[in-house]
Parts: C-alpha cells; structure tokens; sequence
C-alpha cells in the first residue's frame, strides 16, 4: 500500500529525501527505469472485488492526429495562448471539447481529447477586476462540465456537476475574476465522467495576473521567462489504449508513461533555452493520481514563490515541491549555469508510475542581471480560529465505494451535502479513515492548513491552498472563510482529487446561502 505507516510529516518533507521504494538515477547517470513497464505500488489492497469497466471513452469527431511524444528537437513544448476578444468591457474566451489522436506512447496511436486540438488545452490569461465570458462547445458524445479549478467565482459558473451539458450544446459563463495572481487549470468535473474525460487530455492552464508590485516585479513574459509545466502521468497498454477506471489499470502490460506540456518524457529530457537569467515555472499536476515531486538533478534549491492560490508571504528556498493530484506551485530559478529539472513520480492509487526522471534541462543563456526578489511577497494574515464553526469531514471506503461522511456521491441527491452562510468562517477537521492516499480539494475558496496530521505548518505549508494531500490515516485541519458568492440553487464541491475516487463517489456538496 502507499502511505500505511504512521502518518508523519514525512510525505511534506522539505529536506529532499526520498520515499521509500522510488527509483533513483544509478552513478552513471542513466535514467532509472526509464520505460517503466512495471506494476507500482498496489495502493489498493483491500479495495475489494474490481468492478466492471466503464463506458468506452466515445467521441463524435476523429478530429485530427497530435504528436503527444517529444518534438523532433527535443524542445520543451508550450501551450498555446489562448486569444480572448474583448467587446464592451467582457473578454471572450472560445473552447470546443473535442475529439483527437495523439502519440502518448512514442510510435503509439492513443484516442485522446483536448481543447481546441487534439491533446490538452491552450492556457487562458486572466486579469484580476475583469469581466470574462467562456464559450465553451461540447463535441463529446457525452455530457461534459468545465472546471475553472481553484477560481473562485459564483456556483453556477463553477463549472462542477450541476453545470454538466449534453453533446452538440455550448455552455456560456460570466463572471468578473475577483483572484489575484496565480496559477489555476479547467478540466471536466461531470458525474462519474471526470477521470475518463481528463486522463484523455482534457486539461489546460489558467494563469491570473494582477497588477501588484510582486507581479510587476516577477518574470511574466509567457513561454519566455514564465514557463507552464503541466505534468501528466497516465497509465496506457501497448496499443495506446489510456485507462482510467479500476478495471483498466489492473489490466497487464501497462506503461505508465510521464508527459510534459503533452510530450512523453520517458526516454527524453527535454531541453528549454533560457534567453533570460531569471525564469519562473508554473507547475501542475494534472495526473489523475499520481504524485508528483520536484526537485533539482544536483541537489541545489528551488526557490518557491506560491502555492495553489497564490504568493507566499516570502520566497522560500525548498530542496523539492511536492505536488499531489491537482496541485500547482510556482518556483524561480537564476539560472547562470545549465539545470536540469527532475520529477520524482509516487503512485498515489492501486497502481501507477514510479522513478526519478530527468525531464527538463534549462540551458544557461541570459546575460541581464536581475534585480534581488522582494523581501515580502504577500501579506498573509493567520486565522484566529478560536470563533470559527468546526466540522469534522472523514473521508473513508467500503470496498470500492468511495465516501464523505459516510455517503458515496455518485449522485446529486446521494452524496453529503454541507451547508453554510455567506461570510461564514469555518474550520475543517479532514479525517482519513482509510490507508489510503487522498488529494482534498475544496471549491470556491482558499483555505488555510491549520494542522498536518497533528503538527503546525512551516515554511510553504503557511500558504494558501485548494488541494492538499491527507495520507492513509492521516489528518489535516483547514480554514477558510466563505465571501462574495451565495445561492440556493448552485452548489460547489469537496472531493478527493484522485479522480478515480471522485468517480468512485468521494465527493459530497457545498451550499452557500445568504445569512
């Protein structure tokens, strides 16, 4: 199993060691299992009888073939940049979620999807204060949501179950972005659809700016010196087959390839020529599982600058940045000398990737000398919880039913429903009854860790988050104060950001009413 000792901190370690049974690269400097066509960890021991597969991952167009593996020079690919057309002070962004072929395994042709192409999506900018309204066409032949994961923004323009619409229709949100700057990522969130939809390529980067002097102050020239990393480690056959539920990643023969920006980096390290001295990287996992682990081949710094919702109150050295399923953080690097950038991949459920791999070299080419980071990056003021309403969610499983408080949400009606007021200041005790590994995200707003598995939080653990591991047993307490949006209509959601245990029913409501 993962994580079946006794929960501690050391799944938040800071010191770069590593977990126990990851694949490091030997003293020659090869790659560690580089292919990786074992099992993994059997996360899952216990779950039960596996049930019967879902529903094959059916679209309406073939649409046209992508390229997933590494591009012919070894380059770092970067998403392109979503264009938004602004008229009468709304800026308009286009999606279509549509069908696709792609070479997640090199030489390989998978069935994909993605957002206006074949594979993922282009990355939307937007702007702190303004209006934004998406027109976003489903070309699935199924229903579909899109998921402004991390924003916060009124219920029913979250983008979770209740906003699902059918194939053939366009779904059009508005709202104005009250976030300030940091990195978020759309993705499906329909019932029991979310890990098939995803896993096939569904997924693409938001970045937020503002106009702040941390942001002025920061690389911000997209695909220059501010660079998307979107990490995706999938579980795929020999015939390019990508699974996504229980049955299929207990199939035999599986690879568990991990992709970069859409490019499989098994066998290849990617190279990124820096033109500046200083670059900031925008990192997401956008696994539906795995975990995954950042760090530098020669064992020196990253310097983080922000978690899931933002900056923190100062830049703070790390040996390695671990992000679970859902997660994103940004680190800078003054890079006056080559770099190469390593993930470390842990299987986070019944089974998935493992190693040590060297993804991407940063090659040295800037001759600018950049101004010393600000002393303070964001004002963070600390909860004075004393006041706060307290409530304990346990998340737990019978066989392979997934639950929060006691309830398995594969259904509106059927799942746990927690109601709250506008301007409610709440704070969470997240119970982990099971030996399992679990990724806890909360909709609509931010949330401060309080404790981890019964110690203080120090260093990044003091930022503000939306997705944050609770290991096997293990307990994290949250707060978090509910602002701006109430409806007695819309909901938003707490889950388990392990997608196959949202699809297995970890997933319970969230209504926020007028006071």
């Amino acid at each position: 199993m993962t994580h079946t000792t006794e929960p501690g901190r050391g799944a938040h370690a800071r010191d770069g060691k590593q977990a126990k049974g990851e694949h490091t690269k030997d003293s020659g400097g090869r790659k560690g299992l580089h292919r990786r066509k074992f099992l993994g960890g059997m996360a899952g021991v216990g779950l039960g009888a596996v049930g019967a597969a879902g529903a094959a991952f059916s679209l309406l167009t073939e649409g046209t073939r992508s390229k997933a593996a590494a591009a012919t020079d070894g380059t770092l690919t970067i998403p392109d940049l979503l264009e938004g057309t602004t008229s009468d002070g709304t800026t308009t962004f286009t999606l279509a979620a549509q069908t696709g072929s792609a070479e997640v395994l090199s030489g390989v042709t998978s069935t994909t999807a993605g957002y206006n192409q074949s594979f993922l999506g282009p990355t939307m900018k937007w702007t702190k204060g303004d209006t934004v309204l998406l027109n976003i066409t489903n070309g699935l032949s199924e229903d579909t949501t899109v998921h402004f994961h991390g924003a916060h923004v009124p219920p029913k323009a979250d983008g979770g179950p209740q906003n699902a619409f059918a194939a053939g229709t366009t779904w059009s949100p508005t709202f104005t972005v009250l976030d300030e700057a940091k990195t978020l990522w759309y993705h499906p969130h329909a019932l029991g659809t979310t890990a098939k939809q995803a896993t096939h390529g569904l997924a693409g980067m938001i970045i937020v700016e503002d106009d702040s002097d941390t942001s002025a102050a920061l690389p911000s020239d997209y695909g220059v010196d501010d660079i998307p990393l979107i990490f995706q480690c999938l579980a795929v056959d020999s015939t390019g087959d990508i699974k996504y539920d229980q049955a299929g990643y207990l199939t035999s023969g599986l690879s568990y390839p991990l992709l970069v920006n859409g490019e499989n980096v098994d066998a290849t390290t990617l190279a990124f020529s820096a033109t500046k001295t200083r670059n900031r990287f925008r990192a997401l996992n956008a696994s539906p599982s795995d975990i995954i682990t950042l760090q530098r081949s020669d064992g020196g710094t990253l310097t983080q600058i922000s978690t899931d919702q933002g900056y923190l109150a100062e830049a703070t050295e790390v040996k390695n940045i671990r992000l679970v399923a859902g997660a994103r953080a940004e680190f800078v690097m003054d890079v006056s000398a080559d770099v190469t950038l390593q993930a470390v991949i842990t299987t986070g459920w019944i089974r998935g990737g493992s190693g040590t791999y060297d993804f991407l070299t940063v090659a040295a080419g800037g001759t600018d000398t950049p101004a010393d980071l600000p002393s303070t990056l964001n004002t963070i003021e600390r909860y004075d919880t004393s006041d706060f309403t307290a409530r304990t969610i346990t998340l737990s499983n019978t066989g392979a039913t997934m639950k929060i408080n006691g309830a398995a949400g594969l259904t509106m009606t059927g799942m746990s429903m927690i109601s709250t007021t506008l301007g409610a200041k709440e704070i969470w005790t997240i119970t982990n009854a099971s030996q399992l590994e679990h990724s806890f995200h909360l909709h609509d707003v931010p949330y401060q860790l309080v404790s981890i598995n019964g110690a203080d939080p120090t260093g990044v653990e003091l930022g503000w988050y939306d997705t944050f591991e609770v290991v096997g047993g293990g307990t994290i307490k949250i707060a978090m104060e509910f602002t701006d949006f109430a409806d007695d209509t819309y909901m938003y959601m707490l889950h388990c950001h392990l997608l196959q245990h949202e699809d297995e029913g970890m997933m319970a409501s969230l209504m926020v009413t007028e006071s």
